[in-house]
């Protein structure tokens, strides 16, 4: 059957939508033979940041010589993107005989991201991996990755996100994405609320883990000359070089040194050229990602209040006469949290609505940024919004795709010439 045809089937499993828990893709998992036992995996999870930090843990460990799978989520435009050995994402051609055999052997009522999860494991095991970096989806100790047995814990920065699944405070949703973590193992944290903080501690206590704090254990600055000083564990790192743009994207790679440190207590050591030239080659698509042209466009895909911070803050360093905002927005989030930190140096926003379930309507996106005092023009596709945007754009403007993974991959899609298979989970 052509892979089409197999994702489809894939695809309609996302009827039984976000079921938490770890019952069925543990079952799923005893079926497939247990593959998840062939490798040693390390856990991310958070809100912000996690997908960056997974991907330049990922390229230090192949910098290392360690055979290293990435397993994220969503893709931003094609499925396959999900699963990377050493950095190549898996060919669909590959990819059609294990999603068969994990569809054969799914539960009745496992959901798309368990099955996913699933074939991620089956497909490293049988490419003889040594280490998985494992993206959790949105939770933690419930999440389908917490079927994996991890060696290690990584918890990016949390904010209110996913309040319907996760809990309404960020205690809540802190106990359920540090809960992850297994006794006895380390966990990398990086700069948290003072209220996540005390959660991630009484969460974690009766468990023994070992707490890696960022600012107490490791600390990282920039240098005016764009490079970052690392103060680690052991390791004291000058000049490193990012391969992922964006000044936010220094805690990630703090992170994912300080793990790559800490790896050394479980007898796995990394030489100090593959921390630098890890870090160096690490590649995250749709953060901060410039497609050249006149105007230039900038991809990212900030969806909440803490990402839009961000965000602002990166674009202190790019110099531009006007910026004009392409942004899509999933319905589901706070559109004031998300536009107000960009306001301030919005030109003109067009608005879009990407073609997936549960995205916001361009012209009600539209009248509620209106409101906020910014001009908007509902623009239809994201094609539209890119197209309007340009035409009305003048040397020296930036045009700016924001507001959705999901908008920036239709975006990524539409300038390839390539199909958008945009699917949440």
């Amino acid at each position: 059957m052509p892979i089409g045809g197999t994702l489809e089937r894939l695809y309609a499993r996302r009827r039984f939508g976000i079921r938490p828990g770890v019952e069925r893709v543990r079952l799923l998992l005893d079926r497939l033979g247990n593959p998840e036992q062939s490798f040693r995996s390390i856990h991310v999870v958070g809100t912000n940041g996690k997908g960056s930090t997974s991907a330049f843990l990922a390229s230090i460990l192949t910098a290392s010589g360690l055979r290293t799978a990435l397993f994220t989520s969503p893709h931003l435009v094609s499925f396959s993107e999900r699963f990377r050995i050493d950095g190549r994402e898996v060919s669909q051609k590959r990819l059609e005989p294990l999603l068969s055999a994990v569809l054969a052997a799914a539960p009745e009522e496992a959901t798309f991201f368990e099955i996913v999860t699933a074939l991620a494991a089956l497909y490293f095991s049988e490419e003889r991996v040594d280490m998985a970096v494992m993206e959790a989806g949105m939770g933690g100790r419930s999440d389908a990755t917490a079927a994996l047995p991890g060696i290690m814990t990584i918890i990016a920065p949390i904010s209110l996100d996913h309040c319907d699944y996760l809990g309404t405070t960020l205690e809540k949703i802190t106990a359920e994405k540090a809960g992850i973590a297994e006794a006895d193992t380390p966990v990398i944290i990086g700069r948290q609320p003072v209220e996540v903080q005390k959660a991630i501690a009484d969460t974690l206590q009766q468990e023994s883990s070992k707490l890696i704090w960022a600012g107490t254990s490791f600390s990282v600055r920039w240098n005016s000359d764009g490079t970052l000083d690392y103060t680690g564990i052991h390791a004291s790192l000058e000049r490193l070089s990012p391969g992922i743009p964006g000044r936010y994207q220094a805690e990630n790679a703090a992170l994912a040194l300080a793990a790559a440190e800490t790896l050394a207590r479980l007898a796995i050591h990394l030489p100090e050229t593959a921390l630098r030239g890890g870090i160096a080659a690490a590649h995250w698509p749709g953060r901060m990602e410039t497609v050249p042209g006149c105007p230039p466009l900038l991809l990212d895909g900030a969806h909440n209040r803490a990402g839009s911070l961000a965000l602002v803050e990166a674009l202190a360093e790019y110099r531009y006469r006007k910026l004009l905002l392409v942004i899509g927005i999933m319905a589901d989030k706070d559109v004031s949290e998300i536009v107000s930190a960009l306001a301030p140096l919005a030109a003109t926003c067009y608005c879009v609505s990407p073609a997936i379930d549960r995205a916001m309507d361009d012209v009600k996106l539209a009248a509620i940024i209106s409101r906020l005092g910014i001009p908007a023009i509902a623009s239809g596709s994201v094609a539209g919004g890119i197209t309007s945007a340009r035409r009305a754009a003048e040397p020296g403007d930036l045009i700016l795709v924001c507001g959705s993974l999901f908008t920036v991959g239709e975006a990524k899609a539409w300038l390839a010439g390539a199909e958008f298979e945009g699917i949440r989970g």
